[in-house]
């Protein structure tokens, strides 16, 4: 938010410079993200001077051919001008020759259609000093000639506050003020109210309002005055200056003073042309599905129910508490007004805001929370300046429906519970001092009743009248001294550990980590996973279009990934992230944990020796590589071939494990082709997921302990089986080294068996192939004998005749 440091000094005294204020804000927790000086003394060459005679171009309509005298001495200037709102004798801002306007313009002696003009005669905007480019800047009170125009304007700095979501009473300028005072001990100048008027339910016959209806709990105090006979016009130049200073444009000086009480006391209001209000009724009410409004920026808006409109008897006429329509509003043919100071719901005026994408000055302090006691004032205020400034009578009563929802409140609290808090003794004398500067009433002595007013809702603990007392007496206070505080030692989460050691072993194994964002689109979800039921990961309220689900899975953001490295030639190609996804399971919606990766089955930059394509073995080999890594056993089931699943490609995958009931799942092999080409890459892409329920984590796990290798040479055998077509390989491997295990037990160690070789065709019998493995039997004291690894080879070959359904290949 804005601040101008001239207008914060209309309601504190406080001498310090704009520096100091940009160090000491900060302190009171308002964050100063940038400073600005809105001062003209940077015009050089940039003065008064007063027009002595305008004569009409000889070769130009549409110009004029002025005399203008800059100094008391020197001769007139000659200067032709477009503009047509001066007479001779006004005294307007002059750049001479030389003169630099703002943007980098320079003035230097010219002709225009054959007339010299020695300078330029210049508007508000051209100076900077205001929005209006209507015509030249007539300057007030005649001014000495030749002044410097930098003198007339006094220098003013606006400061850029970042306000955080529960100091919206700071979204104003006597917040702001009112933070001042309380740091520099200053007192809080508030501003005169002079306008008063008796509340009613029921207006009288000679009110523009005849009824007032509130249809909605999301409003639970609505009230409204009316003002007869206003002449709407052009702002006073100190009302423009004023919203100029914050970035505010002039409109007229109706909307102009609700806009100005707005940044003033932070109490949003909203004006209403009464001729335009259908039977001089107003309803406050949730929208109707469908209906349809017209706001001020000329945007048609298309309503649903879980918004708030103020309506008349026939049409809504205001997005309640984010922005009116072109149906009510106020201009140069207004006459009479309605005008509207209400608090609503902030969850509403939020949730409106967002689904409607329009954000305004007056949501943001809705959507922040209002105070309640402010909005009598705020409309006295704003009514006062319309009968200064626009003329007309008011009413002399306020329609009102409801009651505010809240007032002050009163919290106790003793100088133990302090002292406590803050690890030093407070002096009760300061300790009351800092909250009354703050604008709290105190009661009693030790404890204390402290009274909280209605424009601080989110003070209503204990510990927030410490954090307000350390805020205000000062960090920079407190005095240096050594803490003991005990260690606290405990395990990490074993998630946290777990994906720890997947990006160490990733990494290590030429993978490149990113990060994604964790919220994905509903539209991309259904494409990618059509089995889920996306709408159970659905977001109640989405930021955006584009970030509407927790995402169920981490694959379409490495592809993403995968795609933007390809568009702009990078040659990175393997990519992994790891992080928490969330699927709708027998459990409900459930948090896993998931690692994942994506990778060119080639490379994707031209090199003088073509590397072997990868494919679904170099998957399986990179998963137990990561697997060891990290501990975790694999499942002890088959892998199954995916068929006709998003987002793998129909025959080119396979799955392991079932995560909502072996607690792990992986799936490996190409992704799909349309959803690759969809992200714009060309090829293929080779993916992996893996998921693991957390559960699984957290069974406790035998220490891994070292064990020493053999130094003394292994003995190897091998062995060929012929199975059938369709058995696994794996299924004949583990079998094989089962048997060799059991049969060596006692003697001597066996080494996990290898497969190294597959034959089928010519040859085999029909619907047969055959698979080569190979056992290595080791002793960790010895050398083994011939005799004693034949003997055992054959028990084996034995075993493997009678107890499986294989035959040996010979």
């Amino acid at each position: 938010m804005k601040v101008s440091i001239d207008w914060l000094r209309q309601y504190v005294d406080c001498s310090a410079t704009h520096l100091e204020l940009v160090d000491s804000l900060p302190m009171l927790g308002l964050e100063v993200e940038e400073s600005g000086n809105q001062s003209s003394s940077s015009l050089e060459h940039v003065v008064v001077g007063e027009i002595l005679s305008k004569e009409p171009h000889p070769e130009a309509d549409r110009l004029s051919v002025c005399m203008v005298t800059v100094s008391e001495q020197g001769e007139p200037a000659k200067i032709v001008c477009g503009a047509t709102n001066f007479v001779v004798g006004d005294r307007v801002p002059v750049a001479l020759p030389g003169a630099k306007l703002p943007g980098g313009f320079k003035i230097k002696k010219s002709k225009l259609r054959g007339v010299p003009s020695e300078g330029m005669m210049c508007s508000a905007v051209e100076l900077e000093l205001g929005q209006d480019n209507e015509g030249l800047l007539i300057l007030p009170d005649h001014p000495k000639v030749g002044t410097p125009v930098s003198e007339l304007f006094q220098s003013d700095v606006t400061l850029e506050l970042e306000i955080t979501a529960n100091r919206g009473d700071c979204l104003s300028h006597i917040g702001v003020a009112r933070e001042m005072a309380a740091y520099y001990e200053e007192n809080l100048k508030l501003p005169e109210l002079k306008i008063s008027a008796p509340t009613t339910n029921q207006p009288t016959d000679q009110n523009l309002i005849q009824g007032l209806s509130v249809e909605t709990q999301n409003c639970p105090f609505y009230s409204l005055w009316a003002i007869r006979g206003v002449k709407i016009g052009p702002s006073p130049d100190w009302l423009k200056t004023r919203l100029e200073s914050v970035g505010a444009r002039s409109i007229n000086n109706v909307v102009d003073i609700t806009n100005f009480v707005l940044w003033e006391t932070g109490q949003p209001l909203h004006a209403f042309d009464a001729q335009k209000v259908a039977q001089q009724s107003i309803v406050v009410r949730q929208a109707k599905e469908g209906e349809k409004l017209t706001t001020l920026d000329g945007v048609e808006r298309i309503l649903d129910s879980k918004m708030m409109v103020i309506a008349d008897s026939q049409k809504a006429l205001v997005i309640a508490g984010v922005m009116g329509s072109i149906d009510a509003e106020v201009d140069d043919s207004t006459v009479d007004i309605i005008l509207e100071s209400a608090w609503f719901e902030p969850g509403n005026v939020r949730s409106t805001a967002r689904r409607l994408g329009l954000h305004s000055d007056s949501s943001q302090r809705f959507a922040r929370d209002v105070d309640p006691s402010g909005i009598e004032f705020a409309a006295r205020r704003a009514i006062d300046l319309i009968l200064e400034i626009a003329g007309g009578e008011c009413i002399p009563e306020v329609v009102i429906a409801g009651e505010p929802p809240r007032g002050s409140r009163v919290i106790q609290i003793d100088q133990s519970f302090v002292e406590e808090k803050c690890g030093f003794s407070v002096d009760p004398g300061i300790l009351v001092r800092s909250w009354e500067r703050l604008g709290f009433q105190v009661e009693g002595t030790n404890p204390w009743s402290v009274e909280v007013p209605s424009f601080r809702s989110e003070v209503d603990r204990p510990i927030d009248l410490v954090e307000e007392f350390i805020r205000i007496y000062g960090t920079s206070k407190l005095t240096d001294c050594s803490l003991s505080i005990p260690a606290i030692h405990r395990e990490n989460d074993p998630s946290y550990d777990f994906f720890d050691r997947a990006i160490e072993n990733l990494s290590g194994q030429g993978f490149q980590e990113v990060c994604n964002y964790s919220l994905r689109s509903g539209e991309e979800i259904k494409n990618w996973f059509p089995q889920l039921e996306n709408e159970k990961i659905g977001l109640l309220n989405p930021l955006t279009a584009d970030h509407t689900h927790v995402r169920p899975s981490l694959l379409p953001g490495l592809l993403d990934s995968l795609a933007n490295n390809q568009k702009n030639l990078n040659p990175l190609s393997q990519v992994f992230e790891t992080g928490r996804v969330f699927q709708p399971g027998p459990r409900g919606n459930v948090e896993l944990l998931s690692v994942s990766f994506a990778l060119f089955p080639h490379s994707v930059i031209r090199e003088w020796k073509e590397t072997e394509e990868l494919d679904f073995f170099d998957l399986k080999r990179i998963i137990h590589r990561l697997f060891h890594g990290t501990g975790i056993s694999l499942p002890k089931k088959k892998w199954c071939p995916i068929e006709d699943s998003s987002p793998w490609q129909n025959k080119h995958a396979a799955r392991i494990g079932n995560v909502h009931q072996n607690k792990i799942e992986i799936s490996a092999g190409v992704i799909s082709l349309p959803l690759s080409k969809d992200k714009e890459i060309r090829g293929p892409v080779l993916a992996v997921e893996i998921i693991i329920d957390p559960i699984l984590l957290s069974k406790k796990r035998k220490n891994t302990t070292f064990q020493p290798f053999s130094t003394f040479p292994p003995a190897i055998k091998d062995l060929a089986l012929v199975v059938d077509q369709n058995e696994s390989a794996e299924q004949v491997r583990s079998s094989l080294e089962l048997i060799a295990i059991d049969i060596a037990k006692g003697k001597f160690e066996v080494d996990p068996v290898t497969i190294f070789d597959l034959f089928s065709g010519k040859g085999m019998p029909e619907n047969q192939k055959s698979i080569a493995c190979s056992m290595r039997f080791r002793s960790p004291d010895r050398t083994l004998g011939e005799n004693e690894v034949n003997a055992a080879f054959e028990k084996i070959v034995e075993k493997i005749e009678t107890n499986t359904p294989y035959s040996l290949r010979t």
